[in-house]
């Protein structure tokens, strides 16, 4: 399998579905054959979702620090991560997802990972994806949940 990637316009919309679709408009007519693209975001609850799928603006303008600001004094710190993969195969489009659970931290801890991990905690654990290895990050995270949703969706179907 080839590797390309290419950067498409992202619209701004209220679902990482609707980005996707969005995205495959202009995907389909740039790339020769089956190709996957994906999109992912972390969902806040105190902030009605916010920054969703917004989420990669919010990191480049706000940071963990500003989302823990908005944040400073909130009881509920409950906040998901979500990912989709949108699967062009065969001339045809599918979207799968993972996604975690969890809350969002006091404050930063950890050194790996990217984006927002310092400040979320997976439900059940007790360090943030940014004090995980990554292996295991990927046996918890939405992104690993989403890959293996995609394996599992590519796979041919048993007895045929």
């Amino acid at each position: 399998m080839r590797r390309v990637a290419t950067t498409y316009p992202e619209i701004q919309a209220e679902s990482l579905e609707a980005v996707l679709r969005a995205a495959a408009d202009g995907l389909d007519r740039r790339v020769q054959g089956d190709y996957l693209a994906d999109d992912s975001g972390l969902f806040v609850d105190a902030l009605r979702g916010f920054p969703g799928v917004f989420s990669a603006h919010a990191f480049h303008t706000l940071g963990c620090e500003g989302l823990l600001r908005l944040l400073r004094g909130v009881r509920n710190r409950s906040a998901r991560f979500e990912c989709r993969f949108l699967i062009a195969a065969g001339g045809k489009h599918r979207i799968v997802g993972g996604t975690c659970r969890g809350r969002i931290a006091p404050s930063l801890r950890g050194e790996s990972g990217f984006g927002f991990d310092p400040i979320f905690i997976p439900e059940g654990a007790s360090r943030t994806f940014a004090e995980m290895s990554t292996e295991e990050k990927n046996a918890v995270s939405h992104r690993g949940r989403a890959v293996r949703e995609v394996i599992r969706s590519l796979r041919p179907a048993r007895g045929k």
